[in-house]
């Protein structure tokens, strides 16, 4: 059993854990960092959880059970991305607004195809790492001691 020091910290470091995630996330477009990394940071999150509290107290906080879900969009999104451009006679990963081009702003985020083939990208690896931490949790549970 952890002590009550842990699962606090644990419980506190949960939400900025989101947000450092988000911010890598946004801010590979300008210097390093991509959605790979913003994913594994915010399964790490989760893990800590899982290592704090368990893994029915953390199913039952947090939507864990959904990570296949969220693989499967999260690939589904990236695979769009990469081939859409196929349709229009452009090679795979022809991003859009061409260089050049007007973009779309949110605030200083510019909404690029790229943020979409990344925002795919951190929930693949976010469904996928949260899987399989789930699925070794509940192993490990269920393995008499």
């Amino acid at each position: 059993m952890t002590s009550a020091l842990t699962r606090t910290v644990a419980r506190l470091i949960l939400a900025p854990t989101f947000v450092i995630a988000l911010a890598i996330l946004v801010r590979g477009y300008v210097d390093v960092g991509d959605g790979f990394a913003a994913g594994m940071i915010a399964a790490l999150g989760i893990l800590t959880q899982y290592v704090a509290f368990g893994s029915a107290e953390t199913e039952r906080l947090l939507p864990v059970r959904l990570a296949p879900q969220t693989a499967v969009a999260g690939l589904t999104v990236a695979l769009v991305v990469t081939f859409a451009p196929l349709a229009w006679g452009d090679p795979p990963l022809s991003h859009l607004p061409a260089p050049g081009d007007d973009v779309v702003r949110l605030g200083t985020l510019e909404l690029l195809t790229a943020v979409a083939f990344d925002v795919g990208v951190f929930l693949l690896v976010l469904g996928a790492v949260v899987g399989i931490i789930r699925t070794l949790a509940l192993a490990a549970e269920e393995r008499p001691q």
